[in-house]
């Protein structure tokens, strides 16, 4: 049996990813998973379509060595060459497949054209680093990629085909159907007739409820069980990214009070929870104008906040204390104070056009970390992240509505360092508040 090269490439795209990419997206968790279930059958049917191109092997190749395994959700949004091997694999049917995505997991297309390139990332970056390890060569990359060509159909998701993907004229010239038959271009296939000399005397007719040719009904049969499985599975996978989702919306609705007004981390009161799952991308109004942004997102609480007038009606500071509303997708890269996610500054220009809506309003910016590492590098890593966003938006001329931000390191964590990356994420976050 040949090797299955998707299985590899699952190992870079676990539930950590799904989640990363929900918060940075904007979009569900669920929705993710459905995309990337998608995308990757497509794109490694796409480089087994092209096992001979030299240019698909030499990005294969090299692959290994550019560290784009390291930071996926980084390196692969905008790289030139992964948009360069997207279009030798899928011409101009590039954007076909990404509204294809899209409408099949209810994603936004940029999502799905982000995930497109994360994806292309994380199977080329995997094939390469089997390569390396494995000793293979170019030769034995083709190969590689080119026994692919029996079960990609297979494992695209219920509801989902090579043809619906519009992929181009190398979903109709193979057949992806794992029946072991050999691969034939169209002028290589049967006729639709097919004449055969028969062997029966003359007058007579063959007996067509003979076993002869019986096995032929598993060329269908077989594939279509595997779909089944494969549906079955990701339907299980969707359901716990749900349960997950749910979960983690329930445990982080905390809010996070000041240092100087905390008492201890039970001593916190109740707001709404910031995590993107289960939103729905909509245009928020603020005054008239439009903002991007999700119902229920930071946006819109902030903007039902002012409305409402609990700011003019706030006597002071201290009854704003309680009041935090979490980034919905303002990430910084690993272990960096100075280096957002791709997307991130989206949001903070949304909060820029907010504080200039309301000129009088003041806030205060917070950072927070997760309970893993020293503690001391914790609150300076937080409150070095907190300070660039004060910075940041005081180059945006807003600077003076900021009366201050603040590193509070893990000191309002809720989840045990022990737990996984994924389960910690929701501790890991920036904040705002108004302030007076």
């Amino acid at each position: 049996m040949s090797l299955n090269v998707i299985d590899l490439i699952k190992g870079q795209l676990g539930p950590a990813l799904v989640t990363q990419a929900a918060s940075q997206y904007g979009e569900s968790e669920s929705g993710i998973s459905k995309a990337i279930g998608g995308l990757l059958p497509a794109v490694v049917g796409g480089l087994a379509n092209n096992s001979n191109n030299q240019g698909v092997l030499n990005a294969i190749t090299t692959a290994s060595s550019s560290g784009i395994l390291g930071n996926l959700m980084g390196d692969s949004s905008n790289n030139t060459w992964i948009s360069g091997l997207l279009t030798s694999l899928f011409g101009d049917k590039v954007s076909g497949v990404v509204n294809a995505i899209a409408t099949y997991a209810g994603i936004s297309n940029n999502s799905s054209s982000s995930l497109l390139n994360l994806v292309t990332g994380a199977t080329v970056g995997t094939i390469g680093k089997y390569a390396a390890d494995n000793n293979l060569d170019q030769s034995g990359i083709s190969k590689l990629l080119d026994d692919q060509k029996g079960i990609v159909s297979s494992l695209l998701p219920a509801g989902l085909s090579l043809a619906s993907l519009n992929v181009g004229d190398w979903a109709a010239r193979y057949k992806f159907d794992n029946d072991n038959d050999q691969i034939k271009t169209p002028s290589q296939e049967e006729p639709a007739i097919e004449v055969t000399r028969s062997t029966t005397p003359t007058g007579t007719f063959p007996d067509r409820n003979t076993n002869e040719g019986g096995g032929s009904i598993w060329k269908w049969l077989l594939p279509l069980l595997l779909l089944i499985a494969a549906a079955y599975f990701l339907w299980k996978q969707c359901d716990k990214n749900k349960a997950t989702t749910v979960s983690s919306t329930t445990d982080s609705t905390d809010v996070i009070r000041d240092t100087a007004a905390a008492v201890s981390p039970t001593d916190t009161a109740s707001m709404s929870t910031s995590a993107t799952s289960g939103k729905v991308d909509e245009n928020i109004d603020l005054n008239g104008t439009t903002l991007k942004g999700y119902k229920g997102g930071m946006e819109d609480q902030m903007i039902n906040f002012m409305k409402s007038g609990a700011y003019t009606n706030a006597a002071n500071d201290d009854a704003l204390k309680n009041q935090w509303f979490d980034f919905d997708h303002v990430n910084f890269k690993l272990g960096s104070a100075n280096a957002l996610e791709a997307g991130s500054e989206g949001q903070l220009q949304n909060l820029v056009a907010i504080l200039k809506a309301y000129p009088d309003a003041k806030i205060k910016i917070g950072g927070y970390t997760d309970k893993t590492g020293d503690e001391a590098k914790n609150v300076k890593l937080s409150a070095d992240r907190a300070n660039y966003i004060k910075n940041w938006l005081d180059k945006q001329g807003v600077g003076g509505q900021v009366l201050g931000a603040e590193g509070y390191g893990s000191q309002f964590a809720k989840v045990d360092a022990t737990a996984s990356d994924a389960e910690r994420a929701s501790d890991r976050k920036m904040s705002v508040r108004f302030a007076k």
